[in-house]
């Protein structure tokens, strides 16, 4: 390990926290990384999960106004994504790493074209709320039940490997709360990432191997690119996301292919 390798991890984590702020798949970039630089793949996976959770927290952070006004939906969805996290990180340590090599392309696609319908299918909710109101039947006041296991799944997903978790997660959220903007649904997201990485961190930190001048360059890097994500991501309009989140999504089912 020279300062050179610290170097190229650093900057891969700059890239990594600006792409997880606004939509996610940081790993895509840090974890090929630290492959490269020679680290096995679960030492690689464990450090690039400890390396990322400052700049998760930078994001977050870096959004915090629009994480407070959905502050209602963080405590509902938090310890699920704790749970997930909690659960993924387990799973990584107990099962082969190709365990999910098979459902992890599926789980992305599911989550590029729920992301990309999701304006027709809003558009239908609301023509079925106006044909319940229309009729004397107003539709239920209730919060849909369905998000709470979509994100507790699509967290234990993020504890286990975490590359395009943040898809999967806004393709539920924008679902379940389809009136709202969507850099407070980006936000709600970074928040929820930051408790699912952080747990996971933590058992990564008891039991697994971690390559800890790696977690520092990362950590380094990932904080500043968590504040230039959250100036980025405060500004995209909703079509910007959409076409972010699908490329990003076609990029990470090759990578899973390929691999």
């Amino acid at each position: 390990m020279t300062w050179v390798d610290l170097l190229l991890a650093a900057i891969a984590g700059v890239w990594a926290g600006l792409i997880n702020t606004v939509v996610g798949s940081g790993s895509l970039v840090t974890f090929p990384t630290l492959l490269a630089l020679g680290l096995p793949p679960v030492m690689a996976n464990t450090t690039n999960n400890i390396g990322l959770v400052p700049g998760s927290i930078s994001g977050t952070v870096g959004m915090l106004p629009e994480v407070k006004a959905l502050k209602h939906e963080l405590i509902r969805l938090g310890p699920l994504a704790l749970l997930g996290g909690l659960a993924g990180a387990l799973l990584l340590l107990w099962l082969p790493s190709s365990a999910f090599d098979t459902i992890v392309p599926i789980l992305i696609a599911i989550g590029c074209i729920l992301v990309v319908l999701q304006p027709w299918l809003t558009q239908k909710m609301a023509a079925r709320a106006g044909r319940l109101a229309a009729e004397g039947r107003p539709p239920s006041s209730r919060k849909p039940w369905w998000p709470l296991p979509a994100i507790a799944l699509s967290s234990t997903y993020g504890g286990y490997f975490g590359a395009a978790q943040g898809l999967l997660h806004m393709a539920i959220l924008s679902l379940a709360m389809p009136d709202e903007s969507w850099p407070r649904l980006n936000a709600l997201k970074n928040a929820l990432a930051s408790i699912i990485n952080f747990t996971a961190a933590i058992v990564f930190i008891l039991v697994a191997p971690v390559s800890w001048p790696y977690v520092g360059a990362l950590a380094v890097g990932s904080v500043i690119g968590g504040q230039l994500g959250a100036r980025v991501g405060r500004r995209l309009p909703a079509v910007a996301y959409r076409v972010i989140i699908v490329v990003i999504g076609v990029i990470a089912i090759i990578n899973q292919l390929v691999k």
